[in-house]
């Protein structure tokens, strides 16, 4: 198929990671593996686009450009990935309802208390839209599937597990041993955690788990926390952990995600607040190199995390509970490994993108070639 590709929220080559940005490019990436045609037809973010005017001319251009180009070759079909009230993609249903191309939408959101502000209006009205024509959308969400029930027409919806590709998240000992010899790990159980240092609930879930450690530390519970990550909230963190758990806490720095293997294969477990976190990309590598996780029980975490088989999740912001749970799986010699083996097994059991996207496959030949509903 040849596929024209839109990600209004945070286009491909975007400077800043996320688990938003490597669900795009992992979806561009199996297409282009299974030898789909992948054209990019903007890279305009448009977060708050429409109040920021400064932002229209660069939409408008590719407005035009997609339009001539588009008509000349035409795709198959358009696929928009991520489209909310936020960064609503205007340019896709335009081009697709002028052109007559058939419009996919993969993680489309849909919350109708968008429109009882003022701010949001727009965004809700626009994101709308672009819902309303889609000939198909697919969410990755159990929650977003339901929402949009109330929009979306049955035949058009479908639900996509969320997942990672295994095979570059198992567990090598090598490289773990290498990583605690370099950290200078003296036999103490290791916590890891990862994020970037942004000044948002990332930072405020880092800030939060280090709070937690410091029961850890007058409860004399041995452990080491090593934090992945880098950004403008680095010195504060570093001035938390000096002052709540001093000499049990090391920062690592940013590491690229093609090293991130190595990174969870030296640790013990992996711990992550997630607050109101949509899926958490990192508990799904971290099960996948085989380590149990403790998070909060909220947002899209419980889809990616099986508690009690390969994690432990509590309520939100319960310091006690999160540092039982971490207690539990430093002290217990069986439970950790046993639920990370679990952990390994369950990602490639039902988070295996490389299955799980063949369904994605199948529903955008259906579009493309008509076999509609």
């Amino acid at each position: 198929m040849k596929i024209a590709f839109y990600a209004p929220f945070k286009p491909l080559g975007h400077g800043t990671p996320s688990g938003d940005l490597a669900i795009a490019q992992g979806i561009v990436e199996f297409l282009e593996r299974r030898g789909h045609e992948i054209s990019v037809q903007s890279r305009v973010r448009a977060r708050w686009i429409y109040y920021r005017p400064w932002l229209w001319p660069g939409l408008i251009r590719d407005f035009l450009r997609s339009m001539r180009h588009l008509s000349v070759s035409p795709p198959d079909l358009w696929l928009t990935y991520h489209t909310y009230y936020k960064a609503p993609d205007i340019l896709g249903p335009w081009v697709c309802k002028c052109l007559g191309i058939r419009y996919v939408i993969f993680q489309g959101i849909y919350s109708t208390k968008r429109k009882k502000k003022i701010k949001t209006l727009p965004g809700f009205f626009l994101n709308r839209e672009a819902l309303l024509r889609a000939d198909q959308v697919i969410t990755n969400k159990l929650e977003d599937f339901e929402n949009l029930k109330r929009i979306v027409p049955h035949e058009r919806l479908a639900h996509i597990p969320p997942g990672i590709y295994p095979e570059a998240f198992g567990r090598n000992r090598s490289k773990g041993r290498a990583l605690r010899a370099q950290w200078q790990v003296s036999g103490v159980p290791v916590i890891l955690t990862a994020a970037m240092f942004r000044d948002d609930v990332k930072s405020q879930g880092l800030a939060w788990l280090i709070r937690c450690c410091s029961i850890l530390v007058a409860q004399k519970v041995p452990f080491l926390l090593v934090i992945a990550g880098s950004g403008p909230m680095e010195k504060k963190l570093k001035a938390i952990a000096e002052q709540c758990i001093p000499g049990h806490c090391r920062f690592v720095g940013k590491i690229p995600r093609q090293e991130m293997a190595g990174f969870y294969s030296a640790g013990d477990l992996f711990a992550f607040p997630g607050i109101r976190e949509s899926l958490g990309m990192v508990f799904l590598e971290a099960q996948s190199c085989s380590l149990p996780v403790v998070a909060f029980d909220n947002g899209g975490i419980p889809e990616v995390v099986d508690n009690g088989t390969t994690g432990l999740l509590v309520p939100m912001f319960h310091q006690a509970a999160f540092a039982r749970a971490l207690t539990r799986l430093i002290q217990d010699p069986d439970l950790g490994p046993g639920m990370g083996r679990a952990g390994a097994a369950y990602i490639r059991q039902r988070h295996d993108l490389g299955r799980n996207y063949l369904l994605l496959e199948t529903l955008l030949k259906r579009v493309a070639f008509n076999d509609l509903f």
